[in-house]
């Protein structure tokens, strides 16, 4: 069973720079694809980011070019740097673990087979 676990959330003022990481457990995480999420008060869960085992990136169009997703697989450790931030960046970003071999649909919630317990980011205007 694998388990994800996020941290580096908190407050931040708009413009700032924050970043979250997700470290993972019982699993081999290098065969992974990886991704991020996140939930605003009272919205769905959207797709931020993701990035796939070989490397390859992939990125909301509301983050692209202020949000990088990048990977360590010795530390068994994915990162969202987040520069730049908005107000409408706040929201309790998740991240989540694809175990599928084949075509990574990085946007679908349903295709990511694990989950963290999420961290709060609050960006304040």
């Amino acid at each position: 069973q694998v388990q994800l676990v996020e941290s580096g959330g908190g407050l931040v003022q708009a413009g700032g720079s924050l970043r979250l990481s997700c470290a993972a457990s019982g699993g081999t995480f290098s065969t992974y694809n990886m991704g991020w999420f996140r939930q605003a008060p009272g919205k769905e869960r959207e797709f931020a980011a993701a990035i796939n085992r070989g490397d390859g990136t992939y990125y909301a169009d509301s983050v692209k070019g202020r949000f990088t997703i990048s990977r360590d697989n010795a530390k068994n450790t994915v990162y969202l740097q987040m520069n730049n931030v908005k107000s409408e960046d706040t929201a309790v970003y998740y991240c989540a673990a694809s175990r599928y071999s084949g075509i990574f649909y990085y946007r679908e919630i349903s295709k990511y087979d694990y989950w963290g317990q999420g961290t709060q980011v609050t960006v304040s205007s």
